[in-house]
């Protein structure tokens, strides 16, 4: 039996596209996508509040029991996280979770890890550093962190921002748990990515940020006129 770790391949790298319901997740199911995430902006969004805030760990946990008969993998984006929330999307359902560092203490950070490991073995923990999100980092600065997170028992680290070859390479060299990297429209294709040593790759809000913007390009198109999409699903597929 394939597991979620399982997928994670340097030089094959998963990618792993990030839904926010029940409809977006089936029709990535549809395409092929067999594991999914989570994306903490479109949940937060969809649900009116802010990203970021850590405001949406109840409506992760219920989008991850209603994704359960889907048949696929779903780790989930719980933002700076908790023990008590890391367990709760488990029982929900969920095979991992991203937890980030929002740039606070390192330590802190893989104390919390530490801690969701105890508590929920079985679950692939992401750990997450944002010094290359929040601001522009360096690569001694992410090695660091991800390392520190890795002897904490992390699974994985994720350093969403990343985008020098020189970069990505290093630090997917420097440990020895998977690098995941969020992929950046313009900057590295999936297949560049893979040979950098790079073992999923995630959209993040991307899908979420471009149904946004489909939705008021059919809308405007409509009010003047233009044709709209032609390979959109139909509304049987959509309530099948």
């Amino acid at each position: 039996m394939t597991t979620f770790a399982d997928l994670h391949r340097p030089g094959a790298p998963l990618l792993l596209p990030n839904v926010w319901d029940v409809a977006s997740a089936q029709a990535m199911v549809r395409a092929g996508f067999r594991a999914l995430g989570t994306t903490s902006l479109g949940v937060a969004a969809a649900a009116g509040r802010p990203d970021g805030d850590n405001l949406t760990a109840a409506d992760t946990v219920a989008l991850v029991r209603r994704l359960r008969g889907l048949g696929c993998l779903v780790t989930a984006d719980i933002e700076r996280g908790s023990v008590e929330t890391a367990v709760a999307v488990a029982e929900a359902g969920a095979v991992g979770v991203n937890v980030e560092d929002a740039m606070g203490d390192p330590g802190e950070h893989a104390d919390l890890v530490r801690r969701i490991k105890r508590a929920a073995p079985d679950l692939f923990v992401n750990a997450r550093t944002d010094t290359h999100w929040l601001r522009a980092g360096t690569a001694a600065e992410a090695i660091e962190r991800v390392r520190r997170y890795a002897d904490a028992g992390a699974d994985g680290v994720f350093v969403p921002g990343l985008a020098d070859a020189a970069d990505i390479r290093a630090i997917a060299q420097a440990v020895e748990v998977p690098l995941n990297v969020l992929y950046l429209p313009g900057k590295s294709t999936l297949a560049e990515l893979a040979t950098l040593g790079v073992a999923r790759v995630s959209l993040g809000s991307l899908p979420f940020r471009a149904a946004l913007q489909a939705a008021v390009d059919t809308a405007v198109a409509v009010r003047d006129g233009a044709p709209t999409g032609d390979r959109l699903p139909t509304y049987r597929d959509v309530n099948g």
